[in-house]
């Protein structure tokens, strides 16, 4: 069977794993493929072809990935399946490798297979072999200088207006930049998301206002590190004189930023985010641990002192502001003492939201290849990882309770069952929720409620 044969009516399923900037790409690959003729389902067992978009960031993510394409696979002889494509980061991580490794994937394509998706989409149908890549560090891509980089001559996923929604829910992610210029020596992302680079303000504006005239009610704006956004335009401050642009689009009432660098986090983009209006006052900032020893040998920057003056001038602005931030434990070398200081500083921090992961090696980053004895041992991660979990559980509920008696706005994500949306200070998927009282708002309303009570981090309200 020849190219030409396969049906320009082919239906596809988009399957979405990892982050908020892979559903971003999802819609990216969604809106070509539609481009390109296909008929999007919602359904991989009823799709003649299913393109997994995976995660590649750590080992639980890698392997979710490789379950998601071998049930994937298995379609091919339960459903109608013909061909089951992996994309996504950890795609363009491994190329060649995890196509030798994965034979049950039809085809591994990397990123630069983006732009030609629906023309390689057909090919792997008509039985023609795809070449996966080789992969290599992306961030040799472009200059080292921010200001010499030129967005348009790589291919960036996400930067395309060309994007179909998957879903109807109020809340869209934007993309603001990809890639990242840090070094941290846990994280391998920016060898196979590239150097950072922003995009253009008025390309974001424009699918700001597609994006509301979809129906969608809050922005969600994503990236690798939102606090560099501009500086390879040549203006560090250009999230501030975006930000009220974005909240004046027709029909949006929310916007909200996420993924802070704290110690990139200044204070003319901490007033921005805290007092300008339909922006929400929420900080998602990336501490990853407290004690100054641990942040060294993470190639950041900080400590609890540094850390909770920054918090303090968020709330000298804005005193209902939200704070979600992650913590690694166990990182090399960390000690008893270091993890005493993460635990004091994370009681004194009053985070409404943390994560909390224990560190595992991952290959090519600077931090796999410290020496065995600043290691710790699998059992003792775990251990601590469950002790700072069971901390923070408490330490967030505790937070939520302060909440009683705050008026809040909540955007209705759900009517059914049960009443429920998020409040400014709770970010889309990860940060809990708001049950909403004796009120039956429609799906995308907002509406000012009281908090009157709590479950873990989740708020209860009644509408006033």
């Amino acid at each position: 069977m020849t190219t030409e044969q396969i049906s320009d009516q082919l239906s596809v399923a988009m399957v979405t794993l990892g982050c908020t900037r892979n559903e971003v790409d999802s819609e990216e690959l969604a809106g070509r493929l539609a481009a390109g003729g296909f008929r999007l389902v919602s359904d991989p067992a009823e799709a003649d072809t299913v393109v997994v978009n995976t995660c590649g960031f750590v080992e639980q993510a890698k392997k979710d990935s490789v379950d998601t394409l071998l049930e994937a696979a298995d379609l091919k002889e339960t459903g109608k399946a013909q061909a089951v494509v992996a994309v996504g980061c950890m795609a363009e991580r491994y190329g060649k490798e995890l196509a030798d490794s994965l034979p049950e994937a039809d085809a591994v394509l990397g990123f630069d297979d983006y732009p030609d998706i629906a023309a390689k989409l057909r090919a792997v149908v008509a039985g023609e072999a795809h070449h996966p890549h080789t992969p290599s560090d992306r961030r040799l891509l472009l200059p080292i200088s921010p200001v010499e980089r030129d967005a348009s001559t790589v291919v960036t996923p996400g930067f395309d207006e060309i994007r179909t929604r998957l879903d109807d829910g109020p809340w869209a992610p934007l993309k603001l930049a990809s890639g990242c210029d840090r070094r941290c020596t846990f994280c391998a992302i920016p060898s196979f998301r590239g150097s950072f680079v922003s995009r253009r303000p008025s390309d974001v504006l424009h699918e700001a206002q597609w994006l509301a005239q979809q129906g969608v009610k809050e922005l969600f704006l994503v990236s690798e590190n939102s606090t560099s956004y501009g500086k390879d335009l040549g203006d560090l401050r250009l999230l501030e004189t975006l930000l009220p642009e974005l909240a004046a689009v027709e029909g949006i009432e929310r916007v909200r930023v996420s993924y802070l660098q704290p110690a990139e986090t200044r204070p003319g983009l901490i007033q921005a985010i805290a007092t300008t209006p339909g922006v929400a006052p929420y900080f998602d900032l990336s501490f990853q641990h407290a004690a100054n020893a641990v942040l060294r040998r993470m190639k950041r920057f900080g400590d609890p002192d540094s850390f909770l003056g920054l918090l303090d001038q968020v709330r000298a602005l804005a005193p209902q502001a939200g704070v979600r931030s992650n913590v690694i434990v166990g990182f090399p070398g960390e000690t008893e003492a270091d993890l005493e200081i993460l635990c004091d500083f994370l009681a004194a921090a009053r985070l409404d939201v943390t994560g909390v992961f224990g560190y595992s090696d991952e290959e090519g980053t600077e931090a796999a290849g410290f020496p065995d004895d600043l290691k710790l041992d699998e059992d003792e991660i775990r251990a601590r990882q469950e002790h700072v979990q069971a901390l923070v559980e408490d330490l967030n509920a505790q937070r939520a309770e302060e909440r009683v008696g705050e008026y809040v706005e909540v955007l209705v994500e759900s009517a059914d069952e049960e009443c429920a949306g998020r409040a400014a200070h709770q970010g889309p998927e990860v940060d809990g929720v708001t049950y909403l009282l004796d009120s039956t708002p429609a799906v995308g309303e907002v509406v000012r409620a009281e908090v009157v009570g709590t479950e873990g981090v989740d708020l209860i309200a009644r509408v006033v």
